[in-house]
């Protein structure tokens, strides 16, 4: 019989959130798991696998679509180079994010690029991120 959430659990989810909104905020920094799990006194194991129990993926993953989404909208710009983006986000791999970026959005950052700005012209760069964001569900299946 049981008489509530367990108050371990609680405390896990609550250090579980403040390392989201650590990762949402500072996408752009070298983050490592190792690093986020020794932030909050939890082994990198146990820390990845509540995170996922939590947000239904692992913390590299979240970091990823957090670094890919901001990458989306500095595409959308135009400004800088995919190299220079790449940086900017906190990938330090030009390979490891083209990749990604092509595994969550279903093309190639410059090609993004170049359909964004048809896709997006006019519209409100607010309303464009939000039609515009990753969604983990759909991504692109690998050909």
């Amino acid at each position: 019989m049981s008489t509530g959430p367990d108050p371990q659990r609680l405390r896990d989810l609550a250090l579980l959130r403040r390392v989201r909104d650590r990762m949402d905020r500072e996408y752009a920094q070298p983050l490592d798991v190792e690093a986020l799990a020794r932030g909050v006194n939890m082994s990198a194991g146990h820390f990845s696998r509540q995170f996922k129990l939590a947000y239904g993926e692992s913390p590299y993953s979240y970091l990823m679509t957090r670094r890919i989404e901001r990458a989306m909208a500095l595409l959308r710009l135009g400004d800088l180079s995919v190299t220079e983006i790449c940086f900017a986000v906190g990938c330090s791999s030009l390979g490891t994010f083209s990749t990604r970026f092509t595994e969550l959005v279903g093309v190639p950052p410059s090609t993004y690029r170049s359909q964004a700005a048809e896709e997006t012209a006019g519209i409100p760069p607010c309303v464009a991120k939000q039609v515009t964001r990753p969604i983990r569900n759909r991504e692109a299946s690998v050909s």
